[in-house]
């Protein structure tokens, strides 16, 4: 079972790591050409789509990093292993994108204060956009589709890293047509609103990983599905004190177990270790801790 659990995770290992590396080539690419191009049009908001693209390359790395890391095999310091360096780079990819995005804010909201500094954007800007917005959605569906498959949900959070910033490239491609039609200020505004969706996006990810990481318990059905099929063990009659949470995309599980009481105690175990194979093979779980009780 170990060996079995061992190959499972080299291989979504290596998967995480090659669609992040994927993100990675096409965020370095992104992230020059339409700054660059961004300037050159006189574009605000390319720009900032830009930086939010740069914004991707730094959570991509962090992912690379935390997929390295939360592999290592448990030692002296953590027994439970490093599977936690993943809701940690969750924390950060959210905290990234709080501080582009607020950045973003700052910098658009300044410039539409100063509508002096408003520019005419050249249409070369829009075909940019629409390019960028055609790359980053298949990216997202790319990094998405192996995130559910292999059940990632750091590969997953960075996906919607790049789905932020495919709904940015259309908030930006709207923005610059409202320019070149004559409406100077749609540019910046455009940058303004896909400052917004980042922080808010950020914010989003930073609270749900540090929930995770102050051990929040799982969803109350999973819980309730890891209840019946506990006490679906033969020997087993009740159970309380049923505990969760969560390490990385896996799970810990605490539950006191009601056997009967005129068990041997070699019984009572091999029954509490049925118990917790039985979960074990069903559920993404990393241990279950048993603890046997005679029966009321």
């Amino acid at each position: 079972m170990e060996k079995k659990n061992g190959n499972e995770s080299h291989l979504r290992s290596r998967e995480i790591h090659k669609c992040t590396l994927v993100s990675v080539i096409i965020n370095i690419l992104l992230t020059g050409f339409q700054i660059l191009a961004g300037l050159f049009s006189g574009s605000q908001g390319l720009i900032a789509d830009g930086i939010h693209s740069l914004s991707d390359l730094s959570s991509d790395f962090v992912v690379l990093i935390a997929n390295k890391k939360s592999h290592k095999a448990s030692d002296i310091d953590h027994h439970y292993g490093h599977l936690r360096f993943e809701n940690g780079a969750k924390l950060i990819i959210g905290a990234i994108l709080l501080l582009v995005g607020v950045g973003m804010l700052w910098s658009a909201g300044n410039k539409l204060l100063h509508p002096e500094t408003h520019q005419l954007v050249k249409g070369a800007a829009l075909w940019v956009a629409i390019l960028a917005l055609v790359v980053k959605e298949s990216l997202f569906r790319y990094m998405f589709a192996t995130g559910k498959r292999i059940q990632s949900s750091l590969l997953i959070a960075n996906a919607w890293h790049a789905r932020s910033d495919a709904a940015s490239s259309v908030v930006v491609a709207i923005g610059i047509a409202g320019n070149l039609l004559g409406f100077h200020a749609m540019d910046l505004v455009a940058a303004l609103i896909v400052g917004i969706f980042i922080a808010h996006m950020g914010y989003k990810f930073s609270a749900d990983a540090l929930h995770d990481l102050m051990d929040r318990s799982l969803e109350p059905e999973l819980e309730n599905d890891i209840k019946t099929c506990l006490l679906s063990t033969e020997g087993v009659t009740g159970l309380h004190d049923l505990k969760t949470r969560k390490m990385g995309d896996l799970a810990l599980v605490d539950v006191h177990l009601e056997v009967n009481g005129e068990l041997s105690v070699k019984e009572g175990h091999q029954i509490a270790v049925n118990a917790r194979n039985k979960v074990m093979q069903k559920f993404k779980v990393l241990n279950v801790m048993t603890h046997i009780d005679p029966a009321q």
